[in-house]
């Protein structure tokens, strides 16, 4: 089996530190492994298939010295620093799949997951890949069997996201402050990751408002959903609200088709689609919960029922670990797919 020169960009965040971890886990041929951090960072360490590797600092230096050698780059650095970087590596025909929102919304970069769209990847051109964003990652997912039977007229979704999404910082903030109110001492938000405390509260806030009084995560749902369905006909309306829940991200989903489909047909369909895993026994109180589909690699699905107030309506409950599926297990799973491409275009020999 071929083996390849991986770059980790932003390897000590929530999401870098899952990549590297995935990308043991799931065996993906590694060569040799590059991770790159910001200054900070420079020096550390992390661990990968038993040694030890060091951490370097993001640079045009430290990159332009490894990337003759390099075959893929998986990003998770935010999109400063994608819009910087990642196009030098694209430029010179190394794999880029971005984490970030930087290329998402480009119409000639791929958004991809690959339960949905992997024939995007079969572009000649396609050095530079962007993974979509955390909660329309698992709500495409089990959208698009549904979509491809009875065709998906409108989605009204609200979030419960977990606050692992905002980053190592806002894991941080949530544990701190659950331990200080619980001990019953006093303690303020001033300077923190959110704009109110996060513990036994709820934010109906991710990400800045605009205009249209939608937040851009609530537009990224929107946004992304038809770019990766290939359907701008889809109305679509988010609500998008940051939990105190550790790891996990959760939807409410109600779904208008075009044909009227009943809860035991979208039970059979989501049952044999690629990727998700169906928990919904009402009876046995059995439906998912962010606690046991932590560091799953599904999309899981449950509480479906019909829409009382539509005709060709069904409502849905969506679970996934929003660090692996959402984030980093994504895009773990495109660059296999690039790997097992037999147009493969990775630098012959490594």
């Amino acid at each position: 089996m071929k083996e390849y020169n991986v770059a980790v960009v932003g390897a000590t965040g929530a999401v870098g530190q899952e990549m590297v971890r995935l990308l043991e886990l799931r065996n993906f041929p590694v060569k040799n492994l590059y991770l790159f951090a910001s200054a900070r960072s420079q020096g550390r360490k992390l661990r990968f298939k038993g040694k030890e590797i060091v951490i370097e600092e993001l640079n045009h230096s430290s990159l332009i010295t490894h990337h003759l050698s390099l075959n893929l780059a998986l990003f998770s650095a935010g999109a400063t620093i994608s819009r910087e970087y990642a196009p030098l590596l694209a430029k010179e025909r190394i794999f880029v799949v971005d984490n970030s929102s930087a290329w998402r919304m480009d119409p000639n970069i791929p958004l991809v997951v690959p339960e949905v769209n992997p024939h995007t990847l079969l572009r000649q051109d396609a050095y530079l890949v962007a993974n979509p964003n955390c909660s329309t990652i698992q709500m495409v997912v089990v959208l698009n069997p549904l979509h491809k039977v009875a065709k998906i007229k409108r989605v009204i979704v609200a979030t419960y996201q977990s606050v692992s999404g905002a980053g190592t910082r806002a894991i941080e903030e949530l544990r701190v402050e659950s331990e200080t109110y619980l001990s019953g001492r006093p303690f303020t938000n001033a300077g923190k990751k959110f704009p109110y405390p996060i513990a036994f509260n709820l934010i109906p806030q991710i990400d800045l408002f605009l205009d249209n009084l939608y937040t851009k995560e609530e537009m990224k749902m929107v946004n992304e959903t038809k770019k990766i369905l290939a359907d701008d006909n889809i109305r679509i309306s988010a609500t998008c609200v940051r939990v105190p829940v550790f790891r996990c991200h959760s939807e409410a989903v109600w779904i208008e088709t075009e044909k009227k489909i009943s809860v035991k047909e979208t039970r059979e369909i989501l049952s044999q689609a690629p990727g998700i895993k169906v928990i919904d026994e009402p009876e046995k109180q059995l439906y998912p919960l962010p606690q046991e589909v932590s560091e799953k690699y599904f999309t899981y699905v449950g509480r479906i029922r019909e829409d009382l107030s539509c005709e060709k309506g069904l409502v849905l409950w969506i679970v996934a670990d929003n660090l692996w599926k959402g984030a980093a297990l994504n895009a773990v799973q495109i660059a296999e797919l690039l790997v097992d491409q037999p147009f493969t275009k990775f630098v012959p020999g490594c």
